[in-house]
């Protein structure tokens, strides 16, 4: 199985557009060591030839044409490798780019019961995903599920690949309606994925509130784990004046301090820790620094634009 990340960022990206903090206005005048990085997209296919997606950033479309992997064959018959898209959650910066797909390609859209409402119900802008002939193919996920996926109609033999999900406990974005909130099951708001092949597997949560300990297990038995790095302290967007809103009231576990990722990843976990989606105001960012120097020597990989591994 080969992964690909093609953005590595939290929302808005790095630098960040409107954002004039120590991060994003040093590597403007090129004063700091850092790589610019797009927002948070990887890649993944079982076979080399048909790619899914995980998650879609509102950065897909550039992204998607800065990826040779995802363009079409040269045979003008043929659409794009991009066979599916499995949803963590209903968040913007994880939806927002299924709008760049809605380009008349039928493809298969991977999401819980309550993200699939969330889009079908509440925001009628998705509907032009139904366009297509056929139209793209909403399949349901549980929150605490395997799903054994196939690449050809033969759906007696043996699955490429096989997605468990991992409820991380978070809450559906604030454009969601008090009404549509009540029927929702909050299990179902915010999802991580083990992707298996064979005896080899990859963890993806990049939004990890805390709430839950489920993570823990799917960490510790990954080959490789791609892992909220969002933020690195609990009051880190107050500091920066970016918003008085602390890292776990916006559903992101911090990388230090008492609790933090950092001190809860599992010690005895067998493989490749990487953070991913990673804040603009985050001191990791800065490869001189002396929190990028500790996640480091923690064991840690942080995540940037073109990384990628095969399993």
């Amino acid at each position: 199985m080969r992964v690909k990340i093609l953005g590595s960022a939290a929302g808005g990206g790095f630098p960040q557009w409107n954002c004039n903090c120590p991060n994003c206005s040093a590597l403007r005048r090129g004063t700091l060591k850092a790589r610019p990085r797009t927002q948070t997209q990887v890649i993944f296919s079982p076979d080399s030839k048909t790619w899914f997606l995980l998650g879609a950033s509102p950065d897909l479309r550039h992204q998607v044409l800065a990826t040779r992997e995802l363009s079409p064959p040269r045979d003008d018959s043929s659409p794009s490798p991009i066979g599916g898209v499995f949803l963590p959650s209903a968040d913007v910066d994880s939806v927002m780019g299924l709008l760049h797909l809605r380009e008349f390609q039928s493809f298969f859209l991977f999401a819980t019961a309550g993200v699939q409402r969330v889009l079908q119900k509440e925001n009628k802008i998705f509907r032009v995903l139904e366009r297509s002939d056929p139209p793209v193919k909403w399949q349901t996920l549980s929150s605490k599920g395997r799903l054994g996926c196939h690449l050809s109609e033969d759906s007696s033999a043996p699955p490429e690949f096989i997605c468990t999900t991992v409820s991380l406990g978070s809450s559906y974005p604030d454009y969601v309606g008090e009404e549509t909130l009540r029927t929702l099951s909050p299990e179902e708001a915010t999802v991580g994925f083990v992707m298996e092949q064979g005896q080899r597997r990859f963890f993806f949560a990049p939004s990890l509130s805390g709430s839950s300990s489920a993570w823990r297990s799917a960490a510790e038995t990954s080959d490789v784990t791609l892992i909220d790095g969002t933020f690195w302290s609990d009051d880190e967007l107050s500091k920066t004046g970016r918003s008085s809103k602390s890292a776990r009231e916006i559903g992101h576990l911090p990388l230090s301090g008492p609790g933090g990722l950092l001190e809860q990843f599992p010690a005895n976990d067998k493989g490749r820790r990487i953070l991913i989606h990673i804040n603009n105001t985050n001191p990791i960012l800065d490869e001189d620094s002396a929190e990028h120097r500790t996640v480091r020597e923690a064991g840690f990989e942080i995540a940037y634009d073109g990384m990628e591994f095969e399993l």
